[in-house]
């Protein structure tokens, strides 16, 4: 088994995992799957988290764009998934482990500078967001925890709003007595807890 990279990010480090963990159980015929991504498939929730997560780390280091548009992916698949992801996790990793809190960092989001723990905040809420919505569509358990939704929805609330009018996320959904703090995450960034 190959090393992973850890980034000392505890959040960070979760929703990398998350992602690793629900693309590594992805059955073969189940990428052509729609996702509560509108209009995409497995296939492409994975190439646009693969190429989010490289953004990130070109930001940080200066390493390569992804050569594709994360907001057009294909659904054509070229390489196995499990490596694919990996070389966009551990740039990711790689990058962030070298951050330290109290800095300001670059990203590839239109806010574009920010102080780093909502940074690395607003890079796991896309890994795990993502392998929330690979999960769904694949018949997998939910790898949020409130653990986890907790800190993403901090950061949620600090970015998303103006995230919106790119297309990024969807309007939020009117929250409903008794959600959770993983349902009140998914609800603000407009998907269904109970997407089926």
């Amino acid at each position: 088994m190959s090393q992973i990279i850890t980034t000392g990010w505890t959040v960070l480090d979760a929703s990398h995992q998350a992602l690793r963990d629900v693309v590594g159980k992805v059955e073969e015929d189940a990428w052509t799957r729609p996702t509560p991504c509108a209009n995409w498939t497995v296939a492409q929730v994975l190439q646009h988290a693969v190429g989010d997560q490289l953004a990130y780390a070109s930001f940080l280091t200066g390493s390569p764009l992804p050569t594709w548009d994360p907001f057009a992916p294909s659904g054509t698949l070229t390489e196995l998934p499990a490596a694919f992801l990996k070389t966009a996790l551990d740039a990711s990793a790689a990058a962030w482990a070298a951050v330290e809190e109290g800095v300001d960092v670059p990203t590839p989001l239109p806010q574009g500078t920010m102080p780093a723990q909502r940074g690395v905040g607003a890079c796991a809420l896309d890994a795990a967001i993502h392998a929330w919505d690979i999960a769904m569509a694949t018949d997998q358990p939910s790898p949020l925890t409130n653990d986890l939704a907790k800190p993403l929805m901090e950061v949620a609330l600090a970015i998303v709003e103006p995230l919106r009018t790119y297309g990024a996320y969807a309007a939020a959904l009117p929250s409903e007595a008794g959600n959770d703090d993983t349902a009140t995450l998914l609800r603000y960034l407009g998907r269904r807890p109970t997407w089926a």
